[in-house]
């Protein structure tokens, strides 16, 4: 057994005291303020270096190591200016605005909102992984940049963080970055799994307004009916999907909402669509964009109309570097035995926005099961539902996977 498992079980319980706390708490969005005064505490009196977010309510924690590769006689020494190599590791803290239903003991106190999507494990882990790295610092030969990120599901902070110097915080750019994320079903609790290139979906949410000239539902040729032009663009895309891009490089296109009219016999001014759009590649994401804008304005241009259709907010692709998905998927198999790590055969079409980490920092993203004991996972609630659970024994072995890769690749 690795001294990083021994030390996280020492922990466990510990960290699922944090991971409950937090739990009762939750918080939406960029501004999580006991979210952020529970990760200060369970950090206070390790030696870092903490800086608080202005944009938000991060928390960025720096471990400068003190041993540096290639030190003693004949090595190499500390790279002028800097400390060593840096390795990032981040966990996301926000909630999501389901009214939760699991019946737990420390289930939400504020109504309306929960951690349907194990963002507390997260957080506790990472904390976790703060202490067993802390204990550490004398033989780490570079510095670990903890990122405690607010705002993941929809409101980008991965980007904001980015912007307020996140991956440079311990004085250079951080050389890899790796990401775990809990999953309450799908997976047997304690297993890993991640793959090389593309690990989630590119998500674009577009929104379109189609406007026509409103009349008496019995006299449709003195108006410009909007509701037969959304039903077409409706169709529209999905033939567009099939037409226009290759099965190998899927992209799927759904229209969540559809809003027009008040009662029978009155042809509105408008309708509205709601669109949300996951692509799995550059290219593939590009094309979709500029090909549903132009469909939409040229649908309805056909019929007369006119049409809006505005991109009100997207995540790249998340892809995760060849060689450090595979460094990640050996430290499992090393760490914690090769039964628990679990190749990923497809992409997921879940977004994340720790996609924008990598996009500047070569890293992986990486799946946890925590499906709670007894419980199958191929029909256990997933990820943002409101009886979704996630199990706490899973807190140690985040925590020392997420130690392990920073001493290994500090190390490598």
């Amino acid at each position: 057994m690795a001294a990083a498992t021994r030390d996280a079980a020492a922990i466990g319980g510990e960290l699922a005291h944090l991971r409950r706390a937090i739990h009762a708490e939750p918080e939406i969005g960029l501004q999580l303020p006991l979210t952020q005064q529970k990760i200060l505490a369970a950090l206070d009196g390790l030696p870092l270096e903490v800086t608080l977010g202005s944009a938000l309510t991060s928390v960025t924690a720096v471990l400068h190591g003190g041993a540096v590769k290639g030190d003693g006689e004949g090595g190499m020494g500390r790279r002028a200016g800097g400390r060593g190599p840096v390795v990032l590791l981040r966990a996301d803290m926000d909630a999501l605005p389901v009214a939760e239903r699991t019946g737990l003991d420390f289930a939400s106190r504020i109504d309306g909102t929960m951690h349907a999507c194990g963002h507390d494990l997260h957080s506790a882990m990472l904390v976790g992984a703060a202490r067993l790295l802390s204990a550490r610092q004398a033989d780490l030969p570079g510095s670990v940049v903890f990122m405690f990120q607010p705002g993941e599901e929809g409101h980008g902070g991965a980007r904001f963080m980015i912007e307020e110097g996140v991956l440079d915080a311990a004085g250079e750019r951080a050389a890899a970055a790796y990401a775990l994320h809990v999953a309450s079903a799908e997976l047997p609790a304690g297993v890993f799994s991640s793959r090389e290139g593309p690990m989630m979906a590119a998500a674009e949410a577009l929104d379109i307004t189609v406007t026509g000239r409103g009349g008496h539902g019995s006299q449709p040729h003195h108006a410009a009916d909007p509701i037969p032009v959304a039903c077409e663009i409706v169709t529209a895309l999905q033939v567009l999907v099939t037409r226009r891009f290759d099965i190998f490089d899927p992209v799927v296109i759904t229209v969540g909402s559809f809003h027009a009219g008040t009662t029978n016999n009155v042809i509105p001014d408008e309708a509205r669509l709601q669109v949300t759009i996951r692509s799995f590649s550059r290219e593939s994401r590009d094309l979709v964009r500029e090909s549903a804008v132009r469909l939409v304005h040229e649908t309805a241009a056909a019929h007369g109309l006119t049409a809006t259709a505005e991109f009100t907010g997207s995540y790249p692709v998340t892809v995760n570097d060849d060689g450090e998905a595979r460094f990640a998927a050996g430290v499992v198999a090393e760490v914690l035995g090769e039964d628990r790590f679990h190749p990923q055969a497809n992409p997921m079409a879940g977004a994340e926005d720790f996609s924008y980490v990598l996009e500047q920092v070569p890293g992986a993203f990486i799946m946890l099961g925590a499906c709670p004991p007894g419980v199958d996972p191929a029909t256990a609630p997933f990820n943002h539902s409101a009886v979704a659970v996630f199990d706490d024994m899973v807190l140690a072995d985040g925590a020392a996977l997420f130690t392990e890769l920073a001493i290994r690749r500090l190390t490598r």
